[in-house]
């Protein structure tokens, strides 16, 4: 299966998605696919030049700061952006699946032996949604989310409350799975969970080991 991984800020998606990446399940972290792509994609660098000038690049350096200025209080910038690159990840992200289809006698077998992961914070809004058989959405209360932030970002904790309350709960409610990430259980056990939720089917269920 596909398992499409998502969830707001602070909520600790990226330490799920390291822990499956270190048990070896192939995983898709789509934030630094997509700078990859802005970068390496010859056509998305053009379409990205085209419409933010060529100084957003210095070298092989996609400069995400001068873009954020332009984007900040601008949404159909911001909305052409996301047309150049979301397609562009999809597309990259299909042959990622497809490169783990197994060929046995001849014939490309389904991955049905193999779960991989799509890491999105934006599976939705980006559309990646159509390639999971199933999605995931870690979630945690919102102070936990407030401080795991700041300590990661050294941010501002208004700052970082008004992010939250900027991001809609659209991904919770069409989620498959919630995994509840509040620290009453360690990354470890969660993810163990998670695994035994999907090879059950992965039917609509919050995680909750306590």
């Amino acid at each position: 299966m596909t398992i499409g991984l998502t969830g707001g800020i602070g909520s600790g998606k990226s330490t799920i998605a390291a822990e499956l990446a270190k048990r070896g399940y192939p995983v898709y972290d789509t934030d630094r696919e997509a700078k990859r792509i802005i970068v390496h994609n010859p056509a998305v660098r053009s379409q990205v030049e085209t419409l933010f000038g060529s100084d957003v690049y210095d070298g092989d350096t996609y400069l995400t700061q001068k873009v954020a200025a332009q984007v900040f209080n601008n949404p159909d910038l911001l909305h052409r952006l996301n047309n150049i690159v979301h397609p562009a990840v999809k597309f990259d992200l299909q042959h990622w699946i497809k490169s783990h289809d197994k060929p046995i006698n001849d014939k490309i077998v389904n991955r049905q032996i193999v779960n991989l992961f799509v890491e999105c914070a934006i599976l939705y809004e980006a559309g990646l949604q159509t390639l999971c058989d199933k999605v995931v959405y870690v979630d945690a209360p919102e102070d936990i989310r407030i401080a795991r932030t700041i300590a990661r970002d050294n941010s501002n904790p208004e700052q970082v409350k008004a992010r939250i309350h900027a991001q809609s709960d659209y991904s919770r409610r069409l989620a498959d799975i919630i995994l509840v990430n509040d620290g009453t259980s360690t990354i470890s056990e969660l993810v163990t969970h998670l695994l035994a939720q999907l090879d059950n089917g992965g039917h609509w269920e919050i995680i909750d080991t306590h």
